[in-house]
């Protein structure tokens, strides 16, 4: 029984810790966005601190091989449960 609800206790912190990322992304997404339409990737790339650029880069490379990794991982549940 205590195996159990460790296990739904970290069910509950993970649901938790995944709806406040979500929040996060958006508020990052939001931030990005208010780049993208204020200036052209050719202005960032010139303007931009170098450090501050590869950081954020490094940044958005790790969700995105993360959250490729997620995607991928819910596409095969999904072809399951339709099957």
């Amino acid at each position: 029984m205590a195996a159990a609800a460790k296990n739904q206790a970290d069910t509950a912190r993970l649901r938790a810790d995944l709806a406040a990322a979500a929040v996060e992304l958006l508020s990052a997404q939001c931030a990005a966005d208010r780049i993208r339409l204020q200036y052209s990737p050719q202005d960032v790339v010139a303007l931009a601190e170098p450090q501050t650029l590869k950081k954020a880069l490094a940044s958005v490379d790790a969700l995105c091989t993360f959250f490729s990794q997620i995607a991928t991982q819910f596409k095969h549940k999904e072809e399951k449960s339709s099957s």
